[in-house]
Formats: structure tokens, sequence, C-alpha cells
């Protein structure tokens, strides 16, 4: 592509880094501005699968898919269903060659994706505040900072609440009615023998028509369960209650669960530390907008996925699809324009198919949804 164009991504999430990272590794200079103040501001979450038709695929191209194998861990793609009672209903054990999609923790992602990329790469502590100028370009990036720069192209991968979609689009996420809660147990072998047996070393989900469950196994000895729920978003406060109030939605919750085995409910009691509510949002399906040569979106910022393993295979094939993109057409417009013709179209039937899967995790469908995760 000539001129060099000057390409601004907004986000240092998986799918801004693979992005810069394949750019990088065909010659083109970019930017990665993200509002965390360093690489080590807040931890990163939980597990991610990758899996071999997108997110390996993606790290093919950016030369690092050798070090992911080395990092993930194919024993977590182990995959177990419950019923209420703690029946076994499905188990998938994992081939010692199976590479379908290794877990690996979100952290070790994030660290090999950043130490690949040039130094300086990545401009921390710049949140983004406006995008502005003429719709042709150059944009300009109004940061909190004060800080003003141009870009010929601005890539918005800064997820679900998305400042660089304002742009483009006026769609926002709304509430999709379903509610995670999130709770972790450390030590898991140790201190909580009985829940790491009951997961495994990948995961389990138990549902009964009306709520569910769904446990992960971490590395490091953690497991991470999601309380799901269909709920009203103020569920804890229409109860009286403040997010901080550990033992107050523990009753609650065992009150909801009340049916389930002694066993399946260890899951709300004897999590360490307090919850975390994961309200559930969706952007519109399609979410279209119009084609513009200067801005455009990939991942969440696109196409606001709900968290069933899905959502950063999706958000790494943009990046790539978007990079390869730039790296061989003449234009940046032309470069935009041939990446949403795939990317937004593959998007809507995907958020479609994750509508419903969100509901298998409460609707008791969970073993057609445990054999549609392992492939």
């Amino acid at each position: 592509m000539n001129p060099t164009p000057r390409i601004a991504i907004i986000g240092a999430g998986p799918g801004g880094l693979t992005c810069a990272r394949i750019l990088q590794r065909h010659g083109i200079a970019v930017a990665v501005h993200d509002r965390e103040n360093g690489p080590g501001a807040r931890d990163q979450g939980g597990s991610l699968d990758l899996r071999e038709g997108d997110g390996q695929l993606a790290l093919r191209e950016a030369g690092l898919l050798d070090e992911f194998v080395r990092l993930s861990r194919p024993e977590g793609q182990e995959m177990r269903q419950l019923d209420p009672a703690g029946k076994l209903l499905f188990h998938h054990t994992p081939d010692a060659d199976e590479r379908f999609k290794p877990e690996i923790d979100r952290g070790d992602l994030r660290d090999l994706l950043l130490d690949s990329l040039e130094p300086g790469t990545v401009r921390w502590g710049h949140t983004l505040r406006s995008v502005d100028g003429p719709a042709e370009g150059p944009r300009r990036l109004r940061f909190a900072d004060g800080t003003v720069v141009e870009a010929d192209l601005v890539i918005g991968a800064d997820g679900a609440w998305s400042t660089v979609r304002r742009a483009v689009s006026d769609a926002t996420p709304e509430y999709s009615g379903v509610s995670f809660l999130e709770a972790w147990f450390h030590d898991v072998d140790n201190e909580h023998p009985d829940i790491a047996e009951l997961v495994g070393q990948g995961g389990a989900g138990v549902a009964d028509g009306e709520r569910g469950l769904f446990a992960q196994r971490n590395s490091g000895g953690h497991v991470r369960v999601h309380l799901v729920q269909r709920v009203p978003s103020g569920w804890i406060t229409d109860a009286g209650l403040t997010a901080q109030d550990t033992a107050g939605i523990r009753a609650l919750l065992l009150d909801r669960y009340r049916d389930w085995s002694p066993r399946l409910r260890r899951m709300i009691t004897d999590n360490d530390g307090p919850y975390v509510q994961r309200p559930i949002h969706a952007l519109p399906v399609p979410h279209t907008w119009d084609q513009n040569p200067a801005v455009t979106l990939l991942g969440d910022a696109a196409h606001l996925m709900p968290p069933l393993g899905v959502g950063v295979n999706l958000a790494l094939l943009d990046a790539c699809e978007l990079a390869l993109a730039l790296a061989h057409n003449d234009t940046v417009a032309d470069a935009v324009r041939a990446y949403e013709a795939t990317m937004v179209p593959r998007s809507h039937e995907m958020q479609k198919l994750l509508d419903h899967g969100a509901e298998e995790l409460i609707s008791a469908e969970l073993p057609d949804f445990a054999a549609d995760m392992t492939g």
C-alpha cells in the first residue's frame, strides 16, 4: 500500500494486538492506543479457547502459533454436562493429539501478543474521547489527556462500549435479559477437591430450564464459575442488596438454586471472595453501518457476542483478515471495503447462533450446547 497510511488501533485486547502484529509483519506501521496505564493495570480475567479455524489461524498468520501451542492447555478441551441432581449426561475427553480448541489464560495470550510487537507500539494511558474529522479522512482522535492524533484509518478494537463505533453507528448494546454472576475458587485441588473433580480439566455445565451454571478450569489451580440467570438487570438491588454483599447474594442464590444437589450448590456457597456481576449485553442483529473509508471495527465493537468461547476467536479472525486486506489492497478504502464484505455477514450468522447458545445455557439443552462447543 503506497503511500504508507497512518493507522491507529484503539484497544490493546487480543483483537487489536493481533491486527497490529500482522500489520507489522507486512511492514505496515501502526500505533495501538489503550486507556489502561500499562499491561499490568488489572487482572486480565480467565481462560480462552482458541479454535483451529479462526483464532489459531490468526496466530499462524501472526507467526505465533508454535508459541501458543507451548503455552496452551489441550486438556482444557474436556467438557462435562450434568443435570441438577449431579448425574453426568455428557462427557468429552480430548484425545492426546486433539488441538481443536486448547485453552490459554487471557493474560498469557495478551503477553504473547504484546511481546511480539515493536517497542513503543502500544501507547498506554490513552483514553479515547471522540473521533472527528472528514469522513474520507484523515480522522482526528481526541484523548482524555488532551492529545490529538491524526490517522488515515481508525480501527475500533475497543470492545462492547466502543467509542470508535460512534463514528459509524448509532447502535448501543442493550441488556439481553440474561446475567452471569462470576465466582472464583482458588487452589481447587487442595481446598475444593470436590469442585475440582466435578469440573475436571476443562468445563462443566448444568441447567434446569430456568437457570444454569458453567464452570471452567483455569491455570494455576483456579476454577471460574458463571451462574447464569434470566433476570432483570437490577436484580441485586431489587432484592435490597449491593454488589459487595456477598453473604446476602449467596443466600438469594441458594434459594433460587434450592432444588439442585448439595454437591452442585457448593459452587454457590464455597467461592473464594466476592461475586462479580456480568450482565450480558448485545448489539442489534444485524448490526450494519455505512461503509466509511477511514474507520472500521473488529471484535465486540462490531458484533458483541455472549461469552461462549467464540467472541475472541472471531475478534482474532477479524484482526487477521483486516490486516491482510490492508497489506494486499492498493488503498485503505479498498481494504476496508473488502474486509467488511466478509466480516459483517459472517458476524450476523454467528450472532444468531450464539443467541441460541446463550439460551441453551439456561434451557436445559446443555448436551447439545456441549457437543457444539467440542466440535
